[in-house]
């Protein structure tokens, strides 16, 4: 139950107030206003944030949301919708922006000024370049090719978003799935949602002012799930998954004065590490944690630090919790 509400907060709450507040009649009458500023409010903290904290996937990410925004307001105000070159950064953007943002989510941090890291922002700064050199040669073909209807559904028709991006954001929702199934990561969770919200944004072709809301919700929500894994990083223990020291020191201050405390250690750790190698005490350490987790009369886990590990009864004595 955890994890699914791990996964629906904050993400999926802050797609849905997106969603209500662009047909709010008053930030709908305001929403030219909020547009020119909280795109750029929320662009700019995202890239900070992520040059403070070194976290390359949100600096990347917040870059290239930016940029297709950037893009498709250049386009919109010079050209109608109907253009020929609208539609190729259009159809371009759906879907690029949603397969940019599946890569930045399996890729592991590399640094943002590292030979890779600048390898990846150079990647994404040339996608533009691309598109208009393959386009630019027949730019009716290439939206014919990328409107093209490969599922003959008609309900497919009123998502508005080509066949072909949606398929690809669809795809990049269910990788996305999976990956957090196995890891249960904020960083997942907030690329998920971050991408449902672009093809929410990519849906409102008619309203650019909408469009833009989204996107910049988008961007907002990744920056609020680096923020939560930054704060797993300090309080959870990444190995086995408990709380680790440092919430182990919140939570004594909130202790009444009726409380148990169990230090546990595993006997003859060391000799197992020498003899059977780290990586099966590794295993060890996840499998006793586990068991810990389980603990049941109010018990509280915590890896304390090595081998060791604490449990907090609230609100017991000794005599109460020797029995769990």
């Amino acid at each position: 139950m955890k994890a699914v509400l791990s996964f629906f907060l904050p993400g999926g709450m802050l797609l849905l107030a997106s969603l209500i507040l662009v047909h709010l009649q008053g930030v709908q009458t305001n929403l030219g206003t909020i547009e020119q500023i909280y795109p750029y409010v929320t662009y700019l903290v995202a890239v900070v944030f992520g040059l403070r904290f070194n976290r390359s996937a949100l600096v990347f990410a917040a870059i290239a949301i930016a940029l297709t925004h950037w893009c498709l307001m250049h386009f919109g105000v010079a050209l109608p919708t109907g253009d020929i070159y609208w539609r190729v950064a259009y159809a371009s953007a759906a879907l690029l922006l949603p397969l940019n943002l599946l890569v930045l989510s399996l890729v592991s941090e590399r640094g943002i000024f590292t030979p890779r890291g600048m390898a990846r922002l150079a990647f994404i700064l040339v996608q533009p370049f691309l598109v208009g050199i393959i386009a630019g040669r027949n730019p009716e073909r290439y939206v014919e090719l990328l409107g093209y209807d490969i599922l003959p559904w008609p309900f497919l028709h009123g998502l508005r978003v080509p066949q072909i991006p949606a398929v690809a954001c669809l795809l990049s929702l269910m990788v996305i799935t999976l990956m957090y199934i196995r890891d249960r990561s904020a960083k997942e969770s907030g690329f998920f949602w971050g991408i449902g919200v672009i093809f929410m944004a990519l849906a409102c072709v008619d309203n650019r002012l909408q469009m833009g809301f989204h996107f910049a919700t988008a961007s907002f929500i990744l920056l609020v799930s680096v923020i939560e894994v930054s704060h797993a990083m300090a309080f959870r223990d990444e190995l086995t998954g408990l709380p680790a020291r440092r919430a182990l020191k919140e939570d004594l201050l909130k202790l009444g004065g009726e409380y148990c405390l169990a230090m546990l250690d595993i006997d003859h750790f060391k000799k197992f590490n020498d003899k059977h190698g780290h990586d099966v005490g590794d295993q060890v350490l996840r499998m006793v944690a586990s068991r810990l987790a389980q603990v049941t009369g109010g018990g509280k886990a915590f890896r304390y630090g090595g081998e060791e590990f604490t449990v907090i009864f609230p609100g017991r004595y000794a005599d109460d919790a020797l029995v769990h």
